[in-house]
């Protein structure tokens, strides 16, 4: 089953501006799909329309099988989770008073259950009753996770979930996101964490001047542009030296005088070098 279904997708703001140039992509159920782009690229309106926020689009866009221009029930939006890049939390009350609240547009049959879901989030105790101005950035990130996950949803927007966070905590969030995925829960992830759409990402779409100019799987897109060099170290005569070769050089074995290999290092390009052939730009420009 396609969970998103995105066919020639346009949009254009009130001054001329036209943002997006006809978006076509899928995102099957139950996977972690990546998107990605430079600012301005478009990411954000594609993500906007996506979760019903921008009207007046052109092309079809349906989710769960339904087209998103013509469903306007509350069930419809009870099976989407969202976590903004921007925490949409009110700052005059705690953790839990905020989810307590946006408890209240769902189905209790749906929920899960406040204080579980901040201990799986290593929320600090001590703030749970203190407000959300008083929490650093991590904190309200933690917060705006357990919100975007209160209603069980079956397709999870998120919009650079590992900002703010230190490293330990990106790693429980990766691994939070993972289970989710496990119990069958689609995601669309847009992020500028280059590290993060690798190791969670099934496809990834990149988006830059409101086209895709690529779509696929990590692995494929850096295996497709990788250069096939070898960097190999070595020791010669007491001194250590580096050595570029063709991997097809190396099907006859190192040919060149040395003493002894230190390693050798595929020149695999990262995601990020794949991103920026394609884009001519870096995620944070």
């Amino acid at each position: 089953m396609k969970m998103i279904n995105v066919k020639d997708l346009t949009f254009s703001y009130k001054k001329g501006k036209q943002a997006l140039h006809g978006l076509n992509f899928t995102v099957n159920d139950g996977e972690i799909f990546g998107f990605l782009g430079p600012n301005g690229s478009g990411k954000s309106t594609t993500q906007k329309i996506l979760t019903g926020i921008l009207k007046g689009h052109g092309g079809e866009v349906s989710l769960f099988g339904q087209d998103i221009a013509g469903v306007h029930t509350q069930e419809f939006f009870q099976k989407i989770g969202v976590l903004f890049e921007f925490p949409y939390l009110y700052a005059n009350l705690s953790a839990v008073d905020n989810l307590n609240y946006f408890s209240s547009f769902y189905p209790r049959n749906q929920l899960r259950n406040v204080d579980e879901l901040l201990d799986e989030l290593e929320f600090k105790k001590d703030f749970l009753k203190k407000p959300v101005s008083s929490y650093s950035k991590g904190m309200r990130q933690r917060v705006s996770m357990a919100r975007a996950l209160l209603s069980n949803p079956k397709l999870l927007f998120l919009d650079e979930p590992t900002s703010g966070l230190d490293p330990s905590g990106a790693v429980l969030f990766r691994r939070i996101i993972e289970e989710e995925r496990k119990k069958g829960t689609t995601v669309f992830l847009t992020t500028h964490n280059m590290q993060d759409a690798d190791l969670l990402c099934d496809r990834v779409a990149f988006i830059a001047g409101g086209n895709i100019v690529a779509l696929d799987t990590p692995g494929h897109l850096k295996e497709q542009n990788s250069s096939q060099s070898i960097l190999v170290s070595y020791l010669y005569r007491g001194k250590r030296k580096e050595r570029t070769m063709e991997l097809s050089e190396m099907e006859g074995g190192v040919r060149f005088p040395h003493d002894e290999i230190l390693s050798i290092h595929s020149g695999e390009p990262t995601l990020e070098d794949v991103f920026i052939q394609y884009t001519g730009r870096g995620l944070s420009e």
